[in-house]
């Protein structure tokens, strides 16, 4: 994958998600009782912490973005495999841009990360936030 990637396009996350909410001065029960507030700041709060717990298990991210504006949030490479992983902070886990990506691809299989349990369907594998760590 290292040869594909655009030196020019990149994302920006921090090494520490506890650093990243005390400088935007976000306390953790404003995480568990002000949802609908952080709603702008959540997703990405959740990708930086996902792109942290890909880095601690030594893998390198990439993104993709189709020419119509479909992102997929990480690409990381397994085993000679290419795996799309999309991130989800909210309750509605639709994930209209990873399956552009499954159906330009054609992945063994794609991990979307969200609030729900484990589980696979439709050669998504779901694994819930907490469980960043096991990918």
């Amino acid at each position: 994958m290292e040869n594909y990637k655009d030196i020019d396009s990149f994302k920006t996350y921090v090494s520490d998600v506890g650093l990243l909410c005390a400088k935007k001065d976000i306390a953790a029960e404003d995480v568990l009782y002000l949802p609908g507030e952080l709603d702008d700041f959540k997703g990405g709060m959740v990708e930086n912490y996902v792109c942290c717990q890909l880095t601690t298990n030594e893998y390198k991210s990439y993104y993709w973005t189709s020419e119509r504006g479909a992102e997929v949030d990480f690409i990381i490479q397994r085993d000679g495999k290419i795996i799309p992983i999309e991130v989800k902070s909210a309750d509605n886990t639709k994930a209209k841009s990873l399956k552009v990506y499954i159906d330009v691809y054609k992945p063994e299989y794609a991990i979307k990360l969200s609030t729900k349990n484990f589980g696979l369907e439709d050669g998504k594998k779901t694994v819930p936030l907490y469980a960043a760590f096991c990918v």
